[in-house]
């Protein structure tokens, strides 16, 4: 029943903000809430206010007592939805694949069924000594994706 309550006022304040969107909302059995969102550009703290307040002015604390987080989802958090990789098109990621690989690239194509990850790789040549720099490029389906996470480069 508070899982579902809860499900609606976030709704209601995320159909306010359309940049926001749902990552995570757990409802412990000791009626602890915590709410994890992330944006289209980003979470504010003033977001994070806008729909604790949401949630908290409509439930009755005399009825029900219980605790309540809202927060951002972190960079070093793993990608977990569409939207999101959609928001991280032009990044650089690592993915580590069901196959057991890791591919580092930059995030290049996003649609509903897999992510297009392309980059730049050392290679021997074909004839002769040395090596030469290839462009790879990888479509990776979701289902065969076990984590992808954003790298943080500094300049």
């Amino acid at each position: 029943m508070m899982q579902e309550k809860v499900a609606e006022l976030v709704q209601q304040a995320l159909d306010e903000r359309p940049s926001l969107f749902l990552i995570d909302l757990s409802v412990g059995t000791d009626n602890k809430i915590v709410v994890v969102l992330d944006g289209d550009q980003g979470v504010t703290v003033e977001d994070c206010i806008a729909v604790s307040r949401a949630i908290e002015h409509n439930l009755d604390r005399d009825e029900v007592d219980f605790s309540l987080e809202v927060m951002s989802s972190g960079a070093s958090e793993p990608l977990s939805t569409v939207r999101q990789y959609k928001k991280n098109l032009g990044r650089k990621l690592k993915v580590k694949t069901t196959n057991g690989e890791t591919i580092e690239g930059e995030l290049t194509n996003v649609n509903d069924d897999e992510v297009t990850l392309e980059w730049k790789a050392r290679e021997p040549k074909p004839v002769g000594k040395g090596k030469v720099t290839v462009h790879k490029k990888m479509v990776l389906p979701y289902k065969e994706i076990v984590e992808a996470k954003v790298m943080i480069i500094f300049n």
